[in-house]
């Protein structure tokens, strides 16, 4: 795209600067993009990567991040460093499937998608019926809850999670002396260093339905299971930091937990609320935190916000961004904006439209609001969608 790389970064800079100084001029537009938007788009995976090679290679992996971070800062207008940058990183990326994988949940390969890991935990040891289907490759049998339970947590740097350290090795031996368009390459971490979220991960191991089921039917289980999810988690991210030179201990932190949305307040507050206790207790004592959760997870912010020091919400669809900060008051940072598939499909005047209204919600006061795709930009998003939203950002939310 044409654009002057120099002073949009200056640009940048200086937006962020105010913000951050609670003097902001105008709101920020950030955007969430993972590998999928690259690789699954044959326009631009002109190479034809595959995310079995991806997963499977951890060249390939490095490569075509590189590519994906280069195609991103020549594409996609953001209130973020655009062009060559002074140094590349690369970093280790299993998708959503790395904690679930971790604990010895199976991988599938989906032609046209993000990988897959299928539950596993069954109420009785057998290979499920949707492992049968689509040719599951690792563990082919479901697991027991008793037998999960008792084989305990697994080693931090064990299964999955010593292939991820291992990839990490490999990118810090390719990035010596390496460059990519004339600039260096370093390897910037391992997966693992944060949670998608401990109700998730029970989800993705148990299965959404079978986990909400077992809240009531098989509490002695849920309450295990969580247990030792949350434990696990901080035994590894622990083990983590100590490797990786940081310090041990922290004031703040930021986690998620998508499969809340899925819940009423009053099963929240009772049933995970004492597990994301457990998390900040150890990482975020003090704050202020922060949260990311996808769909309408609303009805549980102010909760969150009260009782887990929470101080920033990035946010997914559908949500009210004015009833939101009305809600949580003006010192909060929010994050959020027009649906995905609306950046996807959507005329340019349908999604300034609806950057408009959502930055006229009232979710500027306080100066605290970013704006982003709700959430995570999908593959085949026009570029020309995402210049609309940034244009009506420019337009509509400047304070000054």
């Amino acid at each position: 795209m044409e654009m002057d790389f120099a002073a949009h970064n200056a640009e940048v800079k200086e937006v962020w600067k105010r913000f951050h100084e609670g003097k902001p001029s105008r709101v920020p537009m950030v955007l969430g993009i993972s590998s999928r938007f690259t690789i699954l788009d044959p326009a631009i995976n002109t190479k034809g990567v595959t995310y079995e090679e991806y997963f499977n290679d951890p060249d390939v992996m490095f490569e075509t991040q590189l590519r994906h971070q280069h195609w991103v800062r020549h594409n996609l207008p953001q209130d973020a460093e655009m062009g060559l940058p002074d140094t590349w990183a690369v970093s280790v990326d299993f998708q959503n499937s790395y904690e679930a994988l971790w604990w010895g949940a199976p991988l599938r390969f989906i032609e046209g998608n993000v990988p897959d890991s299928p539950p596993f935990i069954t109420d009785v040891a057998r290979r499920s019926a949707a492992e049968s289907r689509h040719g599951v490759t690792g563990h082919a049998a479901g697991v027991g809850k008793a037998a999960f339970i008792a084989r305990g947590a697994p080693d931090p740097f064990g299964g999955w999670m010593g292939r991820n350290w291992d990839y990490f090795g490999r990118f810090k031996e390719r990035a010596k002396g390496y460059e990519f368009c004339g600039r260096p390459v370093k390897a910037g971490s391992p997966t693992g260093c944060g949670t998608d979220g401990p109700f998730t991960i029970a989800c993705a191991l148990r299965g959404p339905t079978e986990i909400c089921l077992d809240m009531y039917t098989d509490p002695g289980f849920y309450h295990d299971l969580m247990t030792l999810i949350v434990e696990a988690t901080i035994r590894r991210i622990r083990a983590y930091r100590e490797r990786l030179g940081q310090t041990v201990e922290s004031k703040a932190w930021g986690f998620a937990d998508d499969s809340i949305q899925l819940l009423s307040l009053d099963t929240y507050r009772e049933l995970v609320l004492p597990y994301h206790k457990r998390l900040m207790e150890t990482f975020g004592p003090e704050g202020p935190n922060s949260i990311h959760l996808c769909g309408d997870a609303t009805r549980h912010f102010k909760t969150i916000h009260d009782e887990l020091k929470v101080r920033s919400f990035d946010t997914g669809f559908p949500v009210d961004h004015g009833a939101m900060r009305r809600e949580l008051g003006p010192d909060v940072t929010i994050q959020g904006g027009p649906h995905v598939e609306l950046l996807r499909t959507g005329s340019a005047q349908a999604i300034r439209d609806e950057a408009k209204r959502i930055l006229h919600s009232g979710v500027m006061d306080g100066g605290r609001f970013v704006l982003r795709e709700g959430n995570n930009l999908a593959p085949f998003t026009p570029v020309a969608s995402v210049a609309a939203m940034y244009a009506a950002c420019m337009e509509f939310g400047r304070y000054v």
